[in-house]
């Protein structure tokens, strides 16, 4: 059948979870036997999310492409169980430039560029696009309808639902029901506003998701259905949930798939949710639980570790355990090192720059020190390299060029001929940009045997795995390590990729970011084995 597109937007304010109902939707779709893909448009000028802040955007996730995305796509891949692609999100920045880039080249026979129709075609185009080969396209906009960034999105979707018809284009609208606690009242107004605003566009949405503290009564989804011009069952409440990945259930019970099979023309839809169902109970109502120290940085914005965070949960979901997460900020853990005291297992994630440095060294002394499971990401793989240095090998000027270019004993240098995962060879030096000149998506790696890493993906000794980073081991070393005890466990084209320690019962880090390959129904490897290791160590 032709691609069926479903446009999803928000009203009256970010963040109330259109990543998490167009990955719900996506999610019933797959298992109701479509195959499901999702577009997430940014309307920000940034080319990719690559040079943000991790406090400014939430987590940049790495495709296995190589894109620096939204992580929203993290999302996608995490419910749907799939890979996607940079094909699946773009920006403002990205659609400008190519338009700009042709005009340069003559492609538009000398007219005059302009928003409507070239900026526009060019969007509707990476739409479609995204949906080639796939039965349903889920398009998930960014921002807030009102917003002037986003305003060729919406024409392009009016254009597109006009081109291709209501049977092949629906509109759904995630919107904001506030609770004034002091009436103590849902309140549809906002609601209202926002719907007329897309109505004054050209867009009528189909269906909309109300965001809620607490359920809505018939009556106030009658005036809701009455005042925005939708069917009485197309008024979908989404309430607070203890999980997310409760959402798609949610919205089977609301009866979600009904309006859009009848406005898609679809046979009635019976999606398979057993296993989802079975996995969620899991999450909800665990029989055992862990609390594990995860020493970060950005902890002032939990976003910033979004896939780390989910990839325990489905860990955890996996092992039927309740992963609890101590939060450690690394800089106070210089001053308070008691704040380990009482974890059953250490974490030290991925991140940029000096600042907290001195703490997470801490963190990894004390677990190898005292034999608690220990599990290293990234900079936690190059931190635990530096440690071992400075205090088993007794190499005091131990560091990384990151912290210290002029470094006499650089244990984490930057590699400046490198192949990319498309085969191309790359140059990075200190005074290279910043966007683009990392180690970026998906690589393999080849595992020794007998190894801790070799033991938790199931014995075999050869995995792929995503990157983002920019200093890598330096090899120099490596004999130096390997003969004091370390075992060199992971490689990639003579790259150190994971490390072990000979004398401890669990201590693994690893250079690349496995939580952006976990998912529910198909958890990370060495995250589950982690998990497995804290389970066991807490028992004991």
């Amino acid at each position: 059948m032709a691609v069926k597109y479903i446009f999803v937007t928000g009203g009256v304010l970010s963040s109330l979870g259109k990543g998490i109902t167009s990955s719900s939707i996506a999610t019933l779709l797959q298992h109701s036997g479509f195959d499901v893909s999702i577009l997430k448009i940014d309307p920000y000028i940034n080319v990719d999310p690559g040079t943000m802040s991790p406090l400014e955007h939430g987590e940049v996730f790495v495709t296995c492409d190589g894109a620096e995305t939204d992580l929203d796509i993290g999302h996608y891949e995490r419910f749907l169980n799939k890979d996607f692609y940079k094909t699946n999100n773009f920006t403002t920045g990205q659609v400008y430039m190519s338009v700009i880039e042709k005009e340069r080249k003559g492609k538009y026979l000398g007219k005059t560029i302009q928003i409507v129709p070239h900026i526009v075609d060019e969007i509707k185009s990476r739409i479609k696009l995204a949906g080639e080969g796939s039965d349903f396209l889920i398009v998930e906009l960014g921002g807030t309808v009102g917003d002037i960034e986003g305003m060729p999105y919406l024409e392009a979707m009016r254009q597109m639902k006009h081109e291709l018809g209501s049977k092949q284009v629906i509109s759904i609208h995630v919107t904001l029901i506030p609770l004034v606690r002091a009436a103590g009242e849902l309140k549809t107004k906002p609601t209202q506003h926002s719907v007329q605003e897309l109505r004054r566009i050209g867009i009528s949405p189909q269906i909309l998701v109300a965001r809620c503290e607490k359920s809505l009564d018939k009556e106030l989804k009658r005036k809701l259905a009455m005042s925005c011009d939708v069917d009485d069952d197309s008024v979908i409440v989404a309430e607070d949930t203890e999980s997310i990945y409760k959402c798609p259930l949610n919205f089977l019970e609301e009866g979600i798939l009904t309006p859009i099979a009848r406005h898609l023309e679809l046979k009635e839809l019976k999606p398979k949710m057993d296993n989802w169902d079975m996995l969620v109970k899991k999450i909800i109502a665990p029989k055992s639980s862990i609390t594990i120290g995860f020493v970060g940085k950005y902890l002032s914005l939990k976003e910033s570790y979004k896939s780390l965070i989910e990839s325990l949960i489905h860990a955890g979901a996996n092992t039927d355990t309740k992963v609890n997460i101590k939060w450690i900020d690394s800089e106070s853990l210089e001053e308070e090192p008691s704040l380990l005291y009482d974890v059953d297992s250490i974490l030290v994630p991925g991140g940029f720059g000096e600042r907290g440095i001195k703490g997470k060294l801490e963190a990894i002394r004390y677990a190898r020190e005292k034999q608690i499971p220990f599990l290293g990401i990234c900079l936690g793989m190059q931190l635990s390299l530096i440690e071992f240095a400075r205090n088993v090998l007794g190499i005091k000027e131990a560091d990384s060029v990151e912290f210290n270019p002029q470094s006499k004993e650089p244990i984490i240098y930057l590699i400046e001929d490198f192949i990319d995962t498309q085969g191309n060879k790359q140059l990075r030096t200190h005074t290279s940009p910043m966007g683009g000149t990392m180690r970026l998506g998906e690589y393999e790696c080849h595992i020794k045997k007998g190894t801790k890493l070799y033991e938790a993906y199931g014995q075999k000794d050869l995995i792929k795995e995503r990157h983002r980073h920019r200093y890598e081991a330096n090899p120099k070393y490596r004999e130096l390590f390997t003969h004091n005890g370390m075992i060199i466990s992971g490689e990639c084209n003579g790259l150190i990729e994971s490390i072990e320690l000979e004398n401890h019962p669990w201590f693994v880090a690893v250079q690349f970011h496995p939580e952006f390959t976990s998912r529910l129904q198909n958890p990370n490897p060495i995250i589950l084995a982690f998990v497995k290791q804290t389970l066991a160590h807490k028992k004991q």
